[in-house]
């Protein structure tokens, strides 16, 4: 059976060791230190993210990275974005050219507004970045560890790159498509956690279905249009990268992005709640990059501008939200810089 390193040891990345070891292949999980490694395997995974549940037999723990990834067919980075980086330098000296290299972060790292993808490129060899993927989709922990069934997208530059990864990666609860818009599988993944801040804003000031559907609708044609300035397929965030992980993050209570933006609207302070968790909230730095790019773009993003305002300059929620409703409406597809109304105008 093929050999699957993880880097990370964080909600996701134990959730896909986990999955991956039931389906008998053999996962080693790479943890940072010793002491974490001895640690997870006396108590397993983390009993607050699903009670009864323990590592397979095919998965191990390790705190030697060379060890992890001895003859890896593939090796995934699931790790906070901004932690990307520094991993996949570590990772870069094992890798070889039959080596899936596979990033699960859903973020954009803040200060090069890059991609994770990118960020991958960057410390590795030419050689290797055929083998460049991303995985992305409606993929909550909980419910893939508890095995309801759940779909995700594999992307990479090739097709055929992107179908070995699916056969290493499907089960039989968790179904895996393929695409090779890297671009939108990517920023669909990572976008989307800014819309769920607001959609958890809406909900936690009672603004009710119909408002909060609304919002996440614009939102959705909000970052597709970033992503078609990016070079994205706009078919791409109508897919499971796209609407469905947008629907999933925006209306579950399991999302932590959600559930920031809900905390918010209790008084409470952006350091203040992220500090009380126990996983990363990627909507907080993906804002700042998406505004970022936004300025950069000339591109008109209002919803992006109004949490960006909320979570770092401080405006008020209700002065936010009463701006994106006071805003004019004009045809739904279009805005400044947008490339949508050419795309779907028939």
């Amino acid at each position: 059976m093929p050999k699957i390193a993880i880097i990370g040891t964080t909600t996701w990345g134990t959730t896909l060791g986990v999955v991956l070891a039931r389906k008998g292949l053999e996962v080693r999980l790479w943890a940072r230190t010793e002491q974490e490694a001895t640690e997870l395997r006396n108590t397993g995974p983390n009993p607050a993210l699903v009670s009864g549940i323990v590592f397979p037999p095919r998965l191990s723990i390790t705190s030697l990275l060379s060890e992890a990834l001895a003859d890896a067919k593939a090796v995934i980075l699931a790790v906070p974005s901004q932690t990307m980086r520094q991993n996949i330098k570590l990772v870069a000296e094992h890798l070889n050219e039959s080596m899936l290299v596979v990033s699960a972060a859903k973020g954009l790292e803040v200060g090069s507004n890059k991609r994770m993808s990118q960020v991958i490129t960057d410390e590795i060899e030419p050689r290797f970045w055929s083998n460049i993927c991303v995985l992305s989709g409606p993929n909550l922990s909980r419910e893939i560890l508890c095995d309801l069934p759940a779909a995700t997208v594999v992307a990479a530059e090739s097709e055929a790159v992107a179908r070995i990864a699916q056969k290493l990666l499907a089960t039989p609860s968790f179904c895996v498509y393929t695409n090779t818009d890297v671009i939108g599988v990517e920023l669909g993944g990572a976008l989307k956690n800014i819309i769920a801040l607001g959609a958890g804003m809406a909900d936690g000031l009672g603004y009710g279905d119909n408002a909060k559907a609304a919002f996440i609708t614009r939102g959705l044609t909000e970052i597709s249009a970033l992503g078609v300035a990016l070079g994205a397929n706009p078919l791409t965030f109508s897919g499971l990268a796209g609407l469905g992980d947008l629907i999933a993050t925006s209306a579950s209570l399991l999302s932590r992005n959600h559930y920031v933006g809900v905390e918010l609207t209790k008084g409470r302070s952006l350091k203040e709640i992220t500090d009380s968790m126990s996983g990363v909230a990627e909507g907080v730095g993906t804002t700042l990059v998406a505004w970022n790019l936004a300025q950069q773009l000339g591109l008109e993003m209002p919803i992006t501008e109004k949490i960006y305002q909320v979570l770092y300059e401080g405006v008020d929620l209700h002065q936010a939200a009463s701006e994106l409703l006071a805003a004019e409406a004009r045809h739904e597809l279009s805005g400044r810089k947008w490339k949508l109304f050419s795309f779907f105008r028939r």
